[in-house]
């Protein structure tokens, strides 16, 4: 394999997983209100079928480092792939609401190895120099997912039946799984660390109760009683967990990886940034369809348009990072974003499609930004033997914030429904709900202005940028936090 190839190929045929769950998750927030419909079930309820994946994202998460590690990224890579296509047509066959939910989190198992593998896989093959590039390489077929999945989800559940979104999983993890075996190499440590199996314990059922108490919080699937049980055993077990991996020297996920700051910024920062975008997914289909009496297909054809901004802004990352720097991209561009996720507040059922869609692919260029630069800069400075733990780590984070968006999302919208009254969603429930998740995701820049103007200097394409403060963050790991 040529290097030109090698670090093109690689990038583009990990990206097919990112692809098969974007496409996936957009298709489904596409078609929520359809499947509500055809279930029976409270749209807003079907929130269970976006949280559950990723809570079972989240809970498998922590191992697929070690994992990775032990049996070779490749053989998990691959084997996540087919969870992920068994979920699928699990999906397209469920009958009811907890026979979508349990197929959702079979899906989650073969995602949660999917996506932090796959970008292990690239961190370990392509030079860190290049690291912006292959980055963004990486994400281009993934945010083909996001452009195709809401036109697409909408016309198939408009015109033929929602379960046909999850069948067309199935020919791009066969296209994946050909890929993978003749060209994706098996990196791998050559001493993995011993398995952290009472971390796993901890974490894993810590985060599988707490996540199940909040999101069944208004569900009406459980008592207050129940649910406070569960989030607070929940609660316990994760702070049992922190004990504990305060005093191991190779815990399941690594909290001394916060002590490098631009680790810190890229996590920590990035779970509030994804916390407030993270429910536009789930909210904007609602609020055109059962809010504006608006067809899955034509809320779609107005939602696709972030992803297109998001797949052009793919090619002028490194140039505006390299301009401008991490930590000043970042601080504007979490505003900008933010205000950009506002601007559905003050939608109406006049607003022109037009506005609509030059403001949705406005916001998709500044959220993919803001995005690559929280991917890139998370491993500025982790040294090459962390990589594993690091990327599972910052995957758990991505999709804790995620669970955590929808569910303060169908919250708010719950809450303002009562305030108002009526069982109906209207388009007047949306806009507090909309000032809320923007309001979070603002807060966000509270954490980016501690970087230092240098942060990432090492990755960026400008050598004026490497030489005006080398990076020291990464012998920072004996600083307390």
């Amino acid at each position: 394999m040529t290097e030109l190839l090698r670090r093109n190929l690689i990038p583009l045929i990990v990206a097919t997983a990112l692809f098969m769950e974007n496409m996936d998750a957009t298709v489904l927030a596409t078609s929520l209100p359809a499947i509500a419909k055809d279930l029976s079930v409270n749209p807003i309820n079907l929130k269970l079928a976006l949280t559950t994946y990723l809570l079972a994202l989240a809970v498998f998460i922590p191992a697929s480092g070690w994992m990775a590690d032990r049996f070779g990224a490749k053989n998990v890579f691959r084997a996540a792939m087919v969870v992920f296509a068994i979920g699928s047509i699990a999906c397209a066959l469920s009958t009811g609401l907890v026979t979508l939910v349990a197929a959702r989190v079979l899906q989650g198992m073969g995602g949660a190895m999917m996506t932090p593998v796959g970008r292990l896989i690239v961190l370990r093959t392509i030079p860190r120099a290049e690291i912006i590039g292959a980055i963004a390489w990486l994400s281009i077929p993934a945010l083909i997912g996001p452009v195709v999945g809401p036109p697409l989800g909408g016309f198939i559940t408009t015109y033929f039946n929602w379960r046909w979104i999850f069948w067309i999983n199935i020919p791009v993890a066969l296209l994946g799984l050909v890929l993978i075996t003749r060209f994706i190499p098996d990196v791998r440590e050559d001493a993995p660390s011993s398995f952290d199996l009472r971390g796993f314990l901890l974490i894993g059922p810590g985060l599988s109760l707490f996540l199940t108490g909040v999101t069944l919080m208004g569900v009406g699937l459980a008592t207050p009683q129940t649910i406070g049980v569960i989030t607070l055993l929940g609660a316990a077990l994760l702070a049992a967990y922190v004990w504990h991996a305060m005093r191991v020297s190779e815990p399941l996920i690594d909290l001394n990886l916060l002590k490098i700051p631009t680790y810190r910024a890229g996590v920590i920062g990035g779970f509030l940034f994804r916390v407030g975008l993270g429910a536009g997914p789930f909210l904007l289909p609602l609020l055109f369809q059962a809010g504006f009496g608006l067809t899955a297909f034509q809320s779609g054809m107005l939602t696709f348009a972030t992803g297109i901004g998001a797949l052009f802004m793919k090619t002028q990352v490194a140039t505006i990072l390299g301009r401008f720097g991490f930590r000043r991209v970042l601080l504007i561009n979490a505003v900008v974003s933010s205000l950009f996720a506002l601007l559905p507040a003050v939608f109406t059922i006049d607003t022109p499609a037009l506005m609509i869609i030059l403001l949705f692919l406005a916001g998709g260029l500044s959220r993919s930004l803001q995005f690559t630069s929280l991917n890139t800069l998370a491993y500025a400075d982790i040294p090459p033997e962390l990589l594993s733990r690091a990327t599972s780590f910052a995957a758990v984070c991505q999709n804790l914030s995620g669970s955590v968006g929808v569910t303060i999302a169908a919250i708010g919208l719950e809450l303002v429904q009562k305030v108002e009254g009526g069982n109906a969603i209207e388009a007047s429930h949306f806009p507090p709900v909309f000032l809320l998740i923007a309001a979070i995701s603002a807060s966000s820049v509270l954490i980016f202005m501690r970087l230092s103007k240098s942060a990432g200097a090492s990755l960026l394409p400008t050598e004026a940028m490497k030489a005006a403060e080398p990076a020291k963050d990464a012998a920072r790991l004996s600083e307390p936090l």
